[in-house]
């Protein structure tokens, strides 16, 4: 088990990028949370399997269709207390 908390940028809100990020965690099966940040950014803690969460790492890189990702930085975490994935 591993968590990581990712800071997203780039066109991210307004776009759907939280109810993409709940579908593609919960698919994944990784617990955690997804929010918009002042800034404009998104924030995100997934916590699960190392080889899912790497993979999860990925399609944030990516992004819905309508999102346009210009940077995500990556750093360890402690694991959410609570399992299954929200936005908040």
């Amino acid at each position: 088990m591993t968590a990581s908390r990712f800071r997203i940028e780039g066109r991210v809100q307004g776009v759907g990028f939280r109810a993409w990020t709940l579908r593609r965690a919960l698919a994944r099966g990784l617990s955690g949370w997804v929010r918009n940040e002042r800034d404009g950014s998104v924030s995100v803690l997934a916590a699960g399997p190392a080889e899912q969460v790497a993979a999860f790492a990925a399609e944030l890189a990516l992004g819905p269709a309508a999102a346009r990702v210009e940077g995500v930085s990556e750093e360890q975490a402690e694991p959410p207390t609570a399992t299954g994935f929200r936005v908040v």
